[in-house]
Parts: structure tokens; C-alpha cells; sequence
């Protein structure tokens, strides 16, 4: 809040060299600013007296939406992508869907491994647990296990992530 829309009786004030000119009332804040053609910018509104600070406040937020750029630019999105296997999977084919999940994991994004049992197959989940133990063998120089393979339904699921100290 700005100028007239601050309501309170009392406030911390901070000139904007960074000086503090104390506890002022409302109307002797305003009057400051105003000598110095700036704004008074309600700062802390949760502090006892709650603080106000004289400054340009176009100048305030171009800086804070400038900031908030820059942290926007610097931070990661990391996706979730996803390797589907099959029960009885060739060790070829492990290796061509590793080759993929590394180049994902090296993005640094997750990799969700997913094998689906279809029919006959539910017989045979100690195999596809085997698979999985593979595939994670297989992208073990480049990924770490984030959460072990696991039965949801008819699928068994792993994820992967991106090594810590790979440099």
C-alpha cells in the first residue's frame, strides 16, 4: 500500500537514503514524503509500529518485477518423463531405452519407469521386478533410485532422478 491507502495511526518511517526518522503519525509521514516528491510505501504491515519507507515507488517495483525475473530465469522446472517397459524385454532393447532416460536425466528432468502387465503376465511379477532392477542398473552411472519399483494395479513403477554430484 501507498500514500492514502495506508490506514494507521503510527509508523516506523526509513527515508529513502536509509536513515531512521523514527516514529512518526500518519500525517507527519505523508508530509515528509511529500516534501521530498516520493512515496511513502507501507513495507512491514506486521510490525509493531508497522514501517514505512520514502521512495520513488515506480522506481520500488520495477526493481521488485526486475527481481522477480531474474530468480524466475535461474530456477529449474524439472519434468517427470516417462520409459515404458514390457515383462519379458530384451537386454537390446534395455539398452536402447537407457540410452533414452539418460539423455532425459542428463536435461535433468525424472524419469518414471513404468512396465504394464497385461493378461497371463501377473503371473510372472517377480520377472518384471527383475527388469526393473536391470533398467536401474543399466542408468545407475547417471541416475539414482528416487523411489524403488512398486505395484499400482496392474503397473509396476519406478522413478528415477538425476545424480546429486554429477558435475
Amino acid at each position: 500500500m501507498i500514500n492514502e491507502e495506508i490506514r494507521g495511526t503510527e509508523f516506523r518511517v526509513i527515508a529513502d537514503d536509509g536513515e531512521q526518522l523514527g516514529i512518526l503519525s500518519r500525517d507527519e509521514a505523508l508530509e515528509a514524503a511529500e516534501r521530498k516528491n516520493l512515496d511513502l510505501v507501507l513495507i512491514s504491515p506486521n510490525a509493531n509500529p508497522p514501517v514505512c519507507k520514502i521512495l520513488d515507488y515506480g522506481k520500488y517495483r520495477y526493481e521488485m518485477q526486475k527481481r522477480a525475473k531474474e530468480a524466475k530465469k535461474k530456477q529449474k522446472v524439472t519434468q517427470v518423463k516417462e520409459i515404458r517397459l514390457s515383462t519379458f524385454i530384451e537386454e537390446h532393447d534395455i539398452n536402447v531405452k537407457a540410452k533414452t532416460a539418460k539423455k532425459f536425466l542428463s536435461d535433468g528432468d525424472k524419469v518414471k519407469v513404468s512396465l504394464r502387465f497385461r493378461g497371463r503376465e501377473m503371473g510372472h511379477k517377480d520377472k518384471g521386478v527383475e527388469v526393473m532392477k536391470a533398467f536401474a542398473e543399466v542408468c545407475s552411472d547417471v541416475a539414482d533410485v528416487e523411489k524403488n519399483p512398486k505395484f499400482e494395479g496392474r503397473s509396476l513403477t519406478m522413478v528415477l532422478t538425476p545424480k546429486a554430484d554429477k558435475k
